[in-house]
C-alpha cells in the first residue's frame, strides 16, 4: 500500500507557532513514511527548520495587523482586497486537486481563523463534492481563546458536523479537558482525539550557543518589547548577573524600538534575532524566560529546563495564562502574569526558578507529533479500506 498523502493547510497570523507545530506533525508523517504537504498561508519565516523532504507551498501572504486579528494585510502591510481572496482561494483549490489527498488537516479552523472562511468554505464545499473525497481532519491545540461570541461556537460546531471526521486535539486531558474552554464539546466529544503534546524531540538543532545562559524569547511575533526591556533592567539584580543573557528578537518588532534595545544592552548581554537552534539551546541554557506561546513552552519542557513565562494577555488572549497557570502548578515552570511584571518581580521569580530542582519531562505527555502521525495513518487505512 502506497504511503498516505497528507495536505496540511496553516495560517499563522501575529506568531510562527502554528507553522512550527504543523511542520512537527509533517515531519512525524515523513518518519513514518507517509507523504506530506505543508500549505502555509503566513509569512515566510527564516526560522522554520527541518523540512526537507517535505513538501511546502506558500499561498500569498496574510498575516494580523494586530492583537485583534480582525484586519489581515498582505505581505506589502495592506489590508487585502476581495480580488487578492478570490485569487488565493483559487490557488489553495488547485494545490490540493494537483496533490490528490487522502486527508487535508485544517490547522485550527473551524475553531480558528474565521478571517480565512473566504477560502476554508469553497476549499470544503469542493472536498466534500469529490467523487473520492479525503479525510478531512482539523488540528486544534487544548486551549481556545475565550471568544464571548457564543454564535461563533455553534458555527465551529456546524461545519465540524457538516464537513469534517474529526479533530485532532494536542493535549493531555489530565492536564486540561477540551470542554474546559470549549462548553459545547459535549456535542463533538465522538469526534475529539486527544493526541498529547506536540514537541520537537528528534529534529533538535544542534547548536553550542546558549550554554549556561539565560534565553530570553518572545517568540516570532511583535510582542516582546517589553520583556526584553524588563529583562535587562532585573539581570543585574539576580543570581545570574554574571552569566550572559541572549535576548532573541523577532524581525517584526518595530525596528527602532530593537536599536533602542542594543544600544541599552550592557556588557553581557546579547541581542540577536530569533534563530532556527532555539531548540537546541533550551537543552543546555542555564534560564528560560519567555512568553507562553504553547511551542516554546513544549519545547522548554521537552529539553528539561528551568524557565520562567510571561503569558501575552493582548487582545482577547486567555490561552496563554490558563495553560501557563496549570502547569506552573505542576511545578513544570514559573509563571508570573504580564500585569505584575516590573524588574523587581522578574528578578525575584529569576531567582526562584534558579534555586528550584529542573521540571521532569516526562510529567505531561510530549509525544503528540508522533501519535498524531500514528492516528492520521490509522485512520487512512481503514478509509482506504
Amino acid at each position: 500500500m502506497a504511503g498516505p498523502r497528507v495536505l496540511i493547510w496553516v495560517q499563522h497570523l501575529l506568531g510562527v507557532g502554528h507553522l512550527h507545530r504543523a511542520a512537527s506533525i509533517c515531519r512525524a508523517l515523513l518518519r513514518q513514511g507517509a507523504t506530506p504537504l505543508l500549505v502555509s498561508g503566513g509569512l515566510p519565516d527564516p526560522t522554520l527548520h527541518g523540512i526537507d523532504g517535505i513538501g511546502f507551498v506558500q499561498l500569498a501572504p496574510a498575516r494580523a495587523r494586530d492583537a485583534t486579528f480582525k484586519i489581515l494585510l498582505d505581505i506589502n502591510g495592506e489590508v487585502v482586497t476581495e480580488e487578492w481572496k478570490s485569487t488565493r482561494s483559487t490557488m489553495l483549490q488547485d494545490v490540493v486537486n494537483n496533490f490528490a489527498p487522502d486527508m487535508v488537516i485544517t490547522e485550527l479552523f473551524p475553531f480558528g481563523r474565521r478571517q480565512m472562511r473566504f477560502e476554508m468554505m469553497p476549499l470544503l464545499q469542493m472536498l466534500r463534492g469529490m467523487p473520492n473525497r479525503p479525510l478531512i481532519f482539523c488540528s486544534v491545540r487544548d486551549i481556545l481563546v475565550d471568544r464571548g461570541k457564543p454564535q461563533h461556537d455553534v458555527d465551529s460546531i456546524t461545519w465540524l458536523q457538516e464537513y469534517f471526521d474529526a479533530a485532532l486535539v494536542h493535549g493531555d486531558p489530565s492536564v486540561i479537558a477540551f470542554e474546559n474552554t470549549f462548553p459545547m464539546a459535549e456535542k463533538i466529544r465522538h469526534m475529539l482525539i486527544y493526541t498529547g503534546y506536540i514537541a520537537e524531540q528528534h529534529v533538535i538543532p544542534y547548536t553550542e550557543a546558549g550554554i549556561d545562559e539565560v534565553l530570553v524569547s518572545a517568540g516570532g511575533g511583535a510582542v516582546g518589547m517589553a520583556l526584553f526591556q524588563a529583562a535587562i533592567a532585573a539581570r543585574p539584580l539576580t543570581m545570574a548577573r554574571d552569566k550572559t543573557w541572549r535576548i532573541l528578537v523577532s524581525p517584526l518588532e518595530n525596528p527602532h524600538n530593537i536599536t533602542t534595545l542594543r544600544e541599552k544592552a550592557p556588557r553581557g548581554v546579547i541581542i540577536e534575532p530569533v534563530r532556527p537552534d532555539f531548540p537546541g539551546m533550551l537543552h543546555h541554557c542555564l534560564l528560560s524566560i519567555s512568553k507562553a506561546g504553547y511551542n516554546t513552552m513544549m519545547e522548554t519542557l521537552g529539553g528539561g529546563t528551568r524557565a520562567v513565562v510571561v503569558p501575552f494577555v493582548g487582545g482577547n488572549e486567555t490561552e496563554q495564562a490558563l495553560r501557563a497557570a496549570l502547569l506552573a502548578k505542576r511545578g513544570l515552570m514559573h509563571m508570573l502574569p504580564e500585569p505584575e511584571m516590573t524588574p523587581q518581580t522578574l528578578a525575584a521569580i529569576v531567582d526562584h526558578a534558579l534555586a528550584s530542582p529542573k521540571p521532569d519531562p516526562t510529567a505531561i505527555r510530549l509525544d503528540g507529533a508522533e501519535e498524531t502521525a500514528r492516528c492520521i495513518r490509522a485512520e487512512i487505512e481503514k478509509h482506504r479500506r
